[in-house]
């Protein structure tokens, strides 16, 4: 069962117990075998989503709506985090992964004129081309009623803003998942990231780049409320994972270091775990000490930060994309990594005395969570969270049959969703009161779809 068509067809009908190396894994709904999640995905009369039995969504703020600021929805919804407003309502600042190219899928579909009114508060006008639509917008919804009461864009003239993360501060993170460089129709170079805050007032964000946190195909981070720490992931087949130590934390655009992690005593470890590359499997479920080497010229106007870095001992990884903090590490996902290339969810635990000169006592360890060996469970793993009750989930980007997957911490995944078209699904997110969870569905039209049911009955591994 190897093609997406008949995986389709797998998750619809069936759920059979099988096995990762090193760990077992149930998927939802097993007949004869220990089962785990909230039992089989069942039909959807809308022909959108399954889900399990007691689940329902509604959908929102679909591409070319209008919003309550004049401007419309843009196109290519991606990462998303949800942040506490009041008793009954959450904030959602929320991506557009525009390239350039498109711009009738963005905030201004097309029209030069309202392009023009807001020139100035671009990051990157584009010579009004349109070509620079991406960014973020933020929405109000009220979870006790489960309706939209506001959304407006917050960030523009961005480019492929894909995901980032939640800041401690109540700040969204966003990020450029670009290397492009000013010339042609573009002002500004490309490939930062950028931070939003998460305000119920209607307003574009300042579109200062953080450039302390280096230019590259930035996909996702996360904070460590503890130190303060940003990591990073790098959505490259050959990229590295960074954090950024803020001179001042809580105030990222005042500059900090940018360092790479690599592990201990293995100098430009290949974790990708790929026949081809020839390199000593990187083991499932066995912790490894770590340490970070230093960046410079973090810039790289010639798109060789992950170079640079692996060549000076930095671990290698396959496609770093979605990223949080939950349980006290930092989970990470990496979409092709493995050796059928299904995916990897890595664990990293901070040290102690994470960013100190202490840190070297006491090591952070890297840990290989999950590696798929089977796409039926998992594929193509993207976009990621912590549920209130302490599984990772996560959703899928292979644009056939995307899943939302949950993953305990024994390792054992169960699917909580399935989307019924051919789309990614992204910016996986609960509401702070663990009653909602919010996802993105990318393709067109773009909209969000926030999922509710019995959150707290999942069926204990």
């Amino acid at each position: 069962m190897s093609s997406r068509t008949t995986r389709r067809d797998f998750i619809k009908d069936t759920a059979l117990a099988v096995g990762f190396i090193g760990l077992q894994a149930y998927m939802a709904g097993c007949s004869k075998s220990p089962s785990i999640g909230y039992g089989p995905l069942l039909e959807d009369p809308n022909g959108l989503l399954r889900l399990p039995k007691g689940f329902s969504y509604k959908t929102f703020s679909k591409t070319g709506e209008r919003m309550d600021d004049g401007l419309f929805v843009p196109g290519a919804h991606d990462g998303m985090a949800a942040f506490p407003l009041d008793a009954d309502r959450v904030i959602l600042v929320r991506n557009h992964e525009m390239g350039p190219g498109d711009p009738e899928r963005g905030p201004f579909k097309g029209d030069p004129g309202l392009l023009k009114q807001y020139r100035e508060k671009h990051y990157d006008a584009a010579k009004d081309t349109g070509n620079s639509s991406g960014g973020t917008s933020t929405l109000i919804y009220n979870v006790k009623t489960q309706t939209l009461e506001q959304h407006s864009l917050s960030l523009l003239g961005t480019m492929r803003n894909c995901s980032g993360g939640p800041t401690p501060w109540g700040s969204w993170i966003t990020c450029e998942e670009t290397n492009i460089l000013a010339g042609g129709d573009f002002e500004k170079d490309h490939g930062y990231c950028f931070e939003v805050p998460a305000s119920e007032q209607m307003g574009l964000a300042l579109p200062v780049p953080i450039k302390g946190m280096g230019r590259f195909n930035h996909e996702a981070v996360a904070v460590d409320p503890k130190s303060g720490i940003v990591y990073l992931t790098e959505d490259r087949g050959d990229g590295l994972i960074y954090r950024y130590i803020p001179n001042e934390p809580g105030k990222l655009i005042n500059g900090g270091k940018l360092q790479a992690l690599a592990v201990l005593d293995q100098p430009s470890r290949d974790t990708r775990n790929w026949p081809k590359e020839q390199q000593p499997e990187f083991p499932i479920g066995t912790p490894v000490s770590t340490t970070w080497i230093d960046m410079v010229d973090v810039e790289a106007p010639k798109d060789d930060l992950r170079h640079r870095g692996f060549i000076t001992g930095a671990a290698r990884f396959a496609r770093g994309e979605g990223m949080f903090y939950g349980n006290g590490s930092i989970y990470f996902a990496c979409t092709n990594g493995g050796p059928q290339e299904f995916g990897q969810i890595f664990k990293y635990t901070p040290s102690q005395h994470e960013g100190t000169d202490l840190e070297a006592n006491a090591p952070g360890q890297l840990e290989l969570f999950v590696e798929s060996h089977d796409s039926q469970l998992m594929q193509a793993c993207d976009n990621l969270t912590v549920a209130p009750w302490g599984d990772v989930v996560i959703v899928e980007d292979d644009n056939e049959s995307s899943a939302i997957v949950g993953i305990t911490a024994k390792g054992e995944l169960y699917h909580i969703g399935h989307v019924a078209i051919k789309s990614e699904l992204a910016g996986a997110c609960f509401s702070p009161d663990g009653s909602t969870l919010f996802v993105n569905i990318q393709k067109r039209p773009g909209q969000t779809l926030a999922i509710t049911g019995p959150w707290n009955r999942k069926i204990p591994s």
